[in-house]
């Protein structure tokens, strides 16, 4: 990202895979930006050594300002939060809400199953065709770097 000229927006958290993502971010002299709600601050021991470190009142709040803060979505292996996260942005792309690029990263494959469950969901008619439309699927980190550089420049 770094070497991008990307900033990192998330989640400020300093452990697990996005605190990592942070620190190496920050190592390469990277920009940072973290948005924790308050009640995480101690359980997701929040990374305020950032650029950027903003604390909010609501989980709600938070998704929002890292999302006005963001020029694409990247999700990367993860849970229920980062499908949370996903599903949100996902939805306002389906209802026109923003234009933003949204990426998975499938290492490893890890989001083949995610994947198949939108096409059952198209399949059973609950969601159009074209909602795969507003997703990429990038299968490693260069592919990931190709895709922003193509999309943000």
């Amino acid at each position: 990202m770094a070497e991008g000229g990307y900033r990192l927006v998330y989640g400020a958290g300093d452990v697990g895979l996005m605190g990592a993502v942070a620190r190496a971010a920050q190592t390469a002299g990277g920009e940072t930006f973290g948005v924790i709600p308050e009640h995480l601050v101690r359980w997701e021991v929040g990374k305020t050594d950032l650029t950027r470190y903003v604390v909010t009142e609501t989980m709600h709040e938070r998704k929002k300002v890292m999302f006005m803060n963001s020029d694409a979505i990247v999700v990367l292996p993860g849970g229920a939060g980062s499908l949370d996260e996903f599903f949100e942005v996902l939805t306002w792309r389906q209802l026109g809400l923003h234009e933003k690029p949204i990426y998975l990263l499938n290492t490893d494959g890890y989001w083949t199953p995610l994947m198949q469950l939108m096409n059952h969901v198209i399949a059973e008619e609950f969601a159009d065709e074209s909602l795969l439309d507003f997703v990429e699927v990038v299968e490693d980190i260069q592919g990931l770097m190709a895709a922003l550089r193509a999309a943000l420049s």
